[in-house]
């Protein structure tokens, strides 16, 4: 998909905690009627986006959203016999909130900028100061120290954008952080910031920083 097909409007899907980024893969578990009205709207749409975005704190009664989400591709869904869905979004993009769209339909839909992102669209990013063996240690005590089970010998093989994004999209981090991943402008932005994350949650558990 290139940037001329971007639409300019998309459903929105405010999920806190939920991290979705280019070329990433997001399942989805769609069961409330107002989304389950989106994802029927989306299917008939040519693009088939929606766009995930973490809500800001707010008083009550009041809705905010972050200034950046990440949108996703339809590609693939299954019905349940009770009629929920079982969706992946495939990343596309990040997009920036221009304006919430008013309208008839019970989800949120927005008009969002890609511009800055254009980079999102191309293939892979490549990190050329990526230490692996540095991560992959800090990586490891991580695991450790949560009680975290991963697929080590998937993880040391994986192509360094699908290890670092794959890893910011499942950790087990506050939506702050989360945000903070999502709006890293470049793959070796993100993998910093995963690293001092993880270098960070060391420390509070009294590990100290990695050498």
């Amino acid at each position: 998909m290139i940037p001329a097909d971007l639409p300019d409007v998309i459903a929105l899907f405010p999920l806190p905690g939920a991290l979705l980024l280019p070329r990433g893969r997001l399942p989805l578990h769609i069961f409330e009627p107002r989304y389950l009205a989106m994802l029927e709207d989306t299917l008939k749409t040519r693009e088939r986006l929606i766009g995930i975005i973490q809500p800001r704190p707010a008083p009550e009664g009041q809705r905010r959203l972050s200034a950046i989400g990440c949108a996703g591709r339809v590609t693939s869904f299954n019905e349940t016999e009770d009629g929920r869905y079982m969706i992946a979004l495939s990343g596309v993009s990040r997009f920036r909130l221009v304006r919430e769209v008013g309208g008839f339909t019970p989800y949120l839909r927005a008009e969002v900028g890609w511009s800055d992102f254009s980079r999102d669209q191309g293939g892979a990013e490549e990190d050329a100061l990526f230490d692996r063996d540095r991560f992959m240690a800090l990586l490891g005590r991580f695991l450790i120290a949560r009680k975290l089970a991963a697929d080590w010998e998937g993880l040391q093989d994986a192509p360094d954008e699908m290890l670092v994004n794959s890893l910011s999209m499942l950790m087990p981090f506050d939506p702050e952080e989360k945000q903070a991943l999502l709006e890293a402008p470049t793959l070796a932005n993100r993998r910093e910031t995963l690293q001092m994350l993880m270098e960070f949650a060391l420390r509070g558990d009294g590990e100290g920083q990695l050498q």
